[in-house]
């Protein structure tokens, strides 16, 4: 990886919400691969190779007339991805009972307390849509289920269904950092459990599960929501993220085209996580 060069662009936001997380969650559908948010807004990193004049074309929120964003943008040879998410990550704590922490820091008192180094994968607990969906995993009875975490990002959904009991886990993701990175986690975090895989829901084929927990884009959700249930055993459960309030509509009426009813929503700052069950 030590030949990738990135664009990385600086982006001064004001006012900081919710207009700081749109901007992220638009250009992650648009090919950026990692963020670091500044006092001032975000930076955003994408691979030179996917870099083209038009990238930010269909980046909304940058013509909306509530929010001044101004940005600036330069080449990089390959980010200290450690340095910078060691700047600011910090560690969180999910309803006073699962952790989510790098090496470095303190070890909390909590019941699940999850190490990982996240370098440029999602999914450090700070987002929204990760912290919701601890909080559901939380909630619910993993004790012996089969558990797919699709879009797994850092592995740490799947390492806290382990940590709850759950057994055998899929923990998948398209992106090689995050592939990695999974693997790096799930051997940190001491699982035995968990197989992390490489792809896409092309890799689902003939699987079953007794839970299936997918914090991805909207639209990816949509394409592949009739392999997700069909890889669903009977009485199982399906969590979605990534996405917001608006977006509920529509994803329900994907599930409830197969037989999916929705059962519970958590909100947080206009993104939403919801639990499924068939």
């Amino acid at each position: 990886m030590s030949n990738i060069i990135y664009i990385g662009y600086d982006f001064k936001v004001s006012p900081l919400q919710p207009a700081t997380e749109i901007l992220i969650a638009e250009l992650g559908y648009a090919g950026f691969e990692s963020f670091v948010e500044t006092e001032e807004g975000v930076t955003a990193y994408i691979q030179k190779d996917d870099w083209h004049d038009a990238v930010l074309e269909d980046i909304q929120i940058l013509s909306s007339g509530e929010f001044e964003i101004h940005y600036s943008f330069n080449e990089i040879e390959q980010v200290n991805w450690n340095q910078e998410w060691e700047k600011n990550f910090n560690p969180i704590i999910v309803d006073n009972v699962c952790s989510v922490r790098a090496p470095f820091h303190e070890k909390p008192d909590t019941k699940y307390d999850i190490i990982i180094e996240p370098k440029m994968s999602f999914g450090t607990g700070h987002h929204e849509t990760t912290h919701m969906m601890i909080q559901h995993i939380l909630k619910t009875n993993f004790e012996g289920k089969s558990v797919l975490d699709m879009g797994c990002g850092t592995g740490v959904l799947a390492i806290l269904a382990e940590m709850k009991g759950a057994k055998p886990i899929d923990a998948i993701d398209y992106d090689n950092w995050c592939y990695i990175n999974s693997l790096e986690n799930v051997e940190r975090n001491h699982c035995k459990h968990i197989t992390v895989l490489e792809g896409d829901a092309n890799l689902l084929k003939g699987n079953k599960y007794d839970i299936i927990i997918a914090n991805i884009n909207r639209n990816i959700l949509l394409n592949d929501m009739e392999t997700y249930t069909k890889c669903l055993n009977s009485n199982g459960v399906l969590f979605l993220s990534g996405f917001y309030k608006d977006d509920i509509s529509v994803i329900e009426e994907s599930c409830n085209k197969h037989q999916l009813k929705l059962v519970e929503t958590i909100e947080k700052n206009q993104w939403v996580a919801l639990k499924f069950l068939n």
